[in-house]
Order: C-alpha cells, then structure tokens, then sequence
C-alpha cells in the first residue's frame, strides 16, 4: 500500500516539475525574444543618431554657415565675431567656495556609541 502510494507521488512530482520546467522553458524564450526586439531598438536608435549627426555636420559646415549669413545679413544683421568680443578668464565670476558648517555642540544621533579620543 505504502508503496503504491510512493510510486503516484512520484509520478506526481515528476509531472509537476516536467510542467514547471515547460512553462519556464517558455518564459525564457519569450524574455529572450523581448530582448532581441530591445536591442534591435536600440540599434536602429544608434543608426539614425548617426545619420542625424552626419546631417548636423553637414549643416554646420563653415562655408555653408558664412553664405547663409550674408544671403540673411539685411534681416539678421549678423556681424563675425572680433577678438575683443571675447573675455579674459579673470573676468569670470566664479561663485564664492562654501565653508565647511562647524557645529559646537554636536548631538549623537546614531546608537553607536561615541569613540572617545
């Protein structure tokens, strides 16, 4: 009777965990498939950053910048920049440094107790 008892636990637990063992089978291969889709995503991101900062550099060309601002001078009245528009690093006004708080009486808030010196 024990026996035969053993033998469907057995046959139970063996079931249970081949049911286990198949659903996360198919967790893992959908994670994975979630995955893949996450850096297609992000490859076809970087791809288009690419693309994006060829345009801006192409954009951006000298030549091409200095024509516009004479074809707009009437309307933007842009001027090139002198040396004296530019500052001295003296003339910079840094924020003043933060002094350190100094308390006097400090209060122990932890549970550790005080170290002494």
């Amino acid at each position: 009777m024990m026996r035969g008892f053993l033998y469907v636990m057995s046959a139970l637990a063996v079931i249970a965990l081949a049911y286990w063992a198949y659903h996360e089978n198919y967790r893992t291969q959908h994670a994975q498939a979630k995955a893949e889709a996450l850096e297609n995503r992000i490859a076809l991101a970087r791809q288009r950053l690419r693309v994006l900062n060829a345009e801006w550099a192409y954009l951006n060309r000298p030549d091409r910048l200095r024509e516009l601002a004479e074809i707009n001078f009437g309307r933007l009245r842009l001027m090139p920049l002198q040396p004296y528009q530019f500052g001295r690093i003296d003339q910079v006004a840094y924020p003043p440094v933060e002094t350190p708080m100094v308390f006097n009486n400090p209060v122990e808030v932890s549970e550790q107790p005080e170290e002494q010196p």
